[in-house]
């Protein structure tokens, strides 16, 4: 008989097996879906966003090719100009877009556009889409929003034909489309509704263009239309945005693998448990004169229908997991990056890459194993000692792997100057803390044995000291996760207290207006009548480009009156007082400028680097400055640089300033909020134009929380996945200890005591591990803030240890492990002594 029908023989025999002792084969199966699942879960959440940033097109339309704007930052364009180009045939689109603020002060991106253009571009994608739309209602200009089915259900509206929706204190009703409509998380509006309540009567932000871009810029050249001020830019395919959320979702894919890693341990561990309790029934096999080559084919074949269904079974549940992720995925991009996000499609791509990971990882993981259990001799039987010595030998091997890469880890560190770098150190990091572990148990319970009274507390010592080998995998997932807990809780905690800080300096006045370029008069006006002694701060800002050698970036340019540039900028370099005052007289001369922290990363420069500004991303008329400073920004990652009036004005940018802040206002709160409803009320603004200091506060904090809600998320997921293993191994454990447990109990030890020894044991190599994960998880925590958050986005964090929320962690772990094992501790409680004791030995 061939070694194939021989192994798929054999293959029978262990599925016979399984169904005998279900639980080894569902622990193996319980590491596989797991792993898949946070692996794949992540991967199709970040391969929709970015699906999304190239596919997204207008709303109700396709994507366009070109786009007019205005050049100057919440600049509109003039209605007129769309009408002149549609009597020149060519197809365009009118769009307004802008935040509103709805009866909760939530805020909600909106767009309006004429929805008969909007339609003829899409009915090439999708005909007939138009009759699942009111377009009577619509043409009627009758106050109605268009929302995805997805943005309803976080909108709190239902499918229901009579609901309502308030936005800028107008009631809408809500008209529920299906997410195919590519409305993503905006809010649709027709063109007429949403310039009356963004208060832009007449005027646009852009002009979508669709058809060939290259035809069509000759078509605006020969116009003879008045572009002058305006940017024309072509469609990018979503590239800029991909490349400026590139880190983001380098980290989600860091923490999915991380996960990942996690599960894997717990499939190992259920593997090595079923050979463990299976090598009686492979020593028979080979007796019965199974080949060791058909052996060793049968295994992997069981490996290879274990890995299948469990990451079908993972795949399905990946899909869910991802459906709840994208989400927070959405706030999160929608918040930092402005970026809209389509509903996702899954992919059997996605299913093949995680078997095949899965896979992979198992065959390199489990073959070893394989090999050794086939290469045994027939006449061996179970040999504990020598088993246990194995297992120390590997153990200090595993230390000393360890060791070599921390201390590779830390040579490499300094040169770390890339965010790529900075995460391959977090992946040796990661290798290294696990391999540390199970030496460390062993040395500390070594340590600790001495100390415990004779009797049963030492015993329960020097057999804690023999589990540390069935134990370690399930030990080293949940310090993995420990670890990265406590990595991500320093990373938001300190990120916290750094943002605070932040905005105190930052903010210095009490009320913030931005009313549009035709209102900023009145606002002036009505302040030198009813206002006259308030101080008051001005900012301008303009879209424009800097270039440093040939690299050419988009950035944000803004210009401050001399106090708000003196008072509010929060320096980075230099960091001598004395020198900051001196940069700020060299760019209130108009001499320098100052750049965001962000900005300076990307660019590569540093204080007293000369950079270009240009108009344009060609830069053909540069204007050449100086950097007098970096400044720390947490709030936009695209990039800042700061000029003061003088080299505004030289710039020929927009002389209306964009925004206007108001200080000096010492009657509190309510006379704030009271002077903002007043300025509203008299020049018609809605609630979203007009911030108070305190809601500005409120509003970044909310932003910080939902930017950081996807990786908390993401870690507790591996916690929860570490705990389950912890039970799985216990569980296991347990099981296999009924027979020694119950030589315990024959000879008179009291079940309470046998009960509070197998607790003890536990929770002592869970705090033992807890501990360990306090130096690495803070060492972790240390790389992830001072290299890759800094590198991912530019941000300088101060670090602060937030140790409360460590004891949190640690106590969570415990009570887990409490849980762990009460459950399995009640089943053996039910069984006779009789037949614990014909159990077999582990």
């Amino acid at each position: 008989m061939s070694d194939w029908r021989l192994g798929w023989q054999a293959l029978r025999v262990y599925l016979a097996h399984y169904r005998q002792a279900p639980l080894q084969a569902g622990a193996i199966l319980l590491g596989v879906v797991l792993a898949v699942t946070l692996l794949i879960g992540v991967k199709a959440t970040n391969d929709n966003a970015i699906h999304s940033y190239q596919d997204a097109g207008e709303a109700l339309a396709q994507q366009a090719a070109l786009f007019i704007s205005a050049s100057g930052r919440g600049a509109s364009v003039d209605e007129q100009l769309y009408f002149r180009l549609k009597k020149l045939g060519l197809h365009a689109l009118p769009v307004v877009s802008g935040t509103l603020e709805d009866a909760q002060g939530r805020k909600w991106q909106i767009d309006g556009s004429d929805i008969v253009a909007a339609l003829h571009s899409f009915q090439q994608q999708a005909p007939g889409f138009e009759a699942q739309l009111p377009l009577v209602s619509m043409l009627a200009g009758e106050p109605l929003i268009l929302a995805s089915k997805t943005q309803a259900q976080s909108m709190g509206v239902n499918d229901a034909s009579d609901a309502y929706f308030t936005l800028a204190g107008q009631q809408l009703k809500v008209d529920v489309l299906p997410d195919s409509a590519n409305l993503g998380n905006r809010l649709y509006l027709d063109i007429s509704v949403a310039q009356s309540l963004l208060q832009l009567p007449g005027r646009l932000s852009y002009i979508a263009l669709f058809g060939d871009a290259a035809q069509l810029k000759q078509q605006l050249a020969q116009s003879g239309l008045p572009l002058a001020g305006l940017q024309i830019t072509e469609q990018d395919q979503g590239k800029a945005l991909t490349d400026l959320t590139r880190s983001f979702h380098l980290n989600l894919n860091a923490m999915g693998m991380l996960a990942f890693l996690v599960g894997l341990f717990i499939a190992y561990n259920g593997v090595r448990y079923s050979l463990m309790k299976r090598q009686r029934l492979l020593l028979q096999l080979l007796q019965q004169g199974l080949s060791r080559r058909a052996l060793m084919l049968s295994l992997l074949l069981e490996l290879l229908l274990l890995v299948a269904i469990g990451s079908f079974v993972g795949f399905l549940l990946a899909l869910q997991l991802s459906h709840w992720l994208q989400p927070m995925v959405a706030v999160t991009l929608e918040q930092l990056y402005g970026a809209t996000l389509l509903p996702g499609n899954w992919q059997w791509a996605w299913l093949a890459e995680g078997a095949g990971l899965t896979l992979i990882a198992a065959l390199l993981a489990c073959v070893p194993l394989y090999r050794q259990l086939c290469q045994r001799s027939i006449a061996q039987g179970t040999q504990r000692f020598a088993q246990q010595e194995h297992h120390r030998r590997i153990h200090r091997r595993l230390f000393a792997l360890g060791m070599l890469l921390l201390l590779l880890t830390a040579a490499l560190y300094p040169f770390s100057r890339a965010h790529g770098q900075s995460l391959a150190l977090m992946g040796l990091l990661t290798i290294a803390m696990p391999l540390l572990l199970p030496q460390v148990l062993q040395t500390s319970l070594s340590l600790l044995t001495p100390w415990v009274p004779a009797g049963l507390p030492r015993y329960a010592i020097a057999e804690t000291r023999e589990l540390t080998a069935p134990l370690a995998l399930a030990m080293m997932a949940l310090l993995l996760a420990l670890c990265a807990n406590i990595a991500m809780n320093t990373l938001v905690g300190s990120f916290d207290r750094t943002l605070r800080s932040w905005l105190n300096t930052r903010l210095h006045a009490d009320l913030y207006i931005r009313p549009g370029n035709n209102e900023m008069s009145a606002l002036q006006q009505y302040l030198d009548t009813n206002a006259p002694k308030l101080p008051r701060y001005y900012q301008w800002q303009a879209p424009f480009y800097v270039a440093n050698g040939t690299e050419v970036q988009s950035i944000n340019l803004l210009s401050r009156d001399p106090t708000s540039i003196a008072e509010t900028t929060v320096f980075k370099q230099p960091d001598q007082l004395a020198k900051q005052r001196l940069a700020v007289q060299q760019v209130l001369a108009g001499q320098g400028i100052f750049i965001s922290e962000p900005l300076a990363l990307k660019l590569t420069v540093q204080t007293g680097d000369n950079v270009r500004l240009c108009q344009d991303n060609r830069c053909q008329h540069p204007h050449m400055t100086q950097i007098a400073g970096v400044y720390f920004d947490y709030g936009n990652p695209r990039g800042e640089a700061l000029a003061a009036p003088t080299l505004w004005q030289q710039l020929q940018l927009p002389a209306q300033p964009y925004s206007l802040a108001i200080g000096g206002i010492t009657a509190g709160q309510a006379a704030i909020d009271k002077l903002g409803e007043q300025i509203g009320n008299t020049l018609g603004l809605n609630p979203a134009q007009i911030y108070s200091q305190q809601k500005i506060r409120t509003q970044a904090l909310k932003v910080f929380n939902k930017t950081f809600s996807i990786t908390l998320v993401l870690n507790t997921l591996t916690l929860l996945v570490a705990a389950i293993g912890l039970f799985s191994a216990v569980l296991m454990l347990t099981q296999s200890r009924q027979a020694p447990l119950a030589i315990l109990r024959s000879l008179g030890v009291p079940q309470k005591q046998l009960w509070l020894m197998l607790l003890a044991q536990i929770l002592l190599a869970v705090f033992i591990t807890c501990l360990m994960a306090l130096p690495l998880g803070a060492i972790l925590g240390y790389l992830l803030i001072h290299k890759v958050t800094l590198q991912a986005f530019g941000w300088t964090i101060m670090q602060h240890w937030d140790w409360l929320a460590y004891g949190r962690v640690v106590g969570l772990s415990l009570g887990c492990c409490l849980l762990a094992v009460l459950l399995p501790l009640y089943w053996q409680s039910r069984r006779s002594m009789v037949s614990a004791l014909q159990q077999e030995v582990l």
